[in-house]
């Protein structure tokens, strides 16, 4: 099985739980982090490619770096990808790359929200524990 189908059922399930369960945010370590690079690349087929820095501690679960990117609506955001992390207290890189599927990307201003999500297990249930998140205005080029 493609690791790729799984991740974004993971993905998927732990945003439903988000839901019902909210951020914990508030409780994680302020010493962990997840940047954002300025530019972003769009290829002529809607590909579209982010990455950055993260940083996280702790983790007793599975842990993702989740993106998505909105152009001229806040309200709507193309999900761009997942890329399991490692939280061991170093700075590492991530990229993300996903093709949009609806709405078409442009070059020009775009807002990237980049997070750590971990899956913690708990009574048999991974929930969602959120280790950093971070908006950040871009600038969308040609790749």
């Amino acid at each position: 099985m493609s690791v790729r189908p799984v991740l974004a059922a993971a993905l998927g399930s732990a945003a439903l739980l988000c839901v019902a369960v909210g951020p914990a945010s508030a409780t994680a370590d302020p010493t962990e982090s997840v940047t954002v690079k300025a530019t972003g690349k769009l290829a002529g087929d809607g590909t579209v490619t982010l990455s950055g820095t993260y940083t996280c501690t702790d983790a007793t679960g599975p842990v993702f770096i989740s993106s998505s990117i909105s152009q001229d609506s806040p309200t709507f955001r193309h999900g761009i990808g997942g890329t399991q992390a490692v939280c061991d207290g170093a700075a590492h890189d991530w990229q993300n790359t996903g093709k949009v599927s609806s709405e078409k990307l442009a070059p020009g201003a775009a807002n990237v929200e980049a997070t750590i999500l971990e899956l913690r297990p708990s009574g048999g249930l991974p929930l969602p524990y959120f280790h950093a998140t971070r908006k950040q205005d871009i600038t969308l080029a040609k790749a």
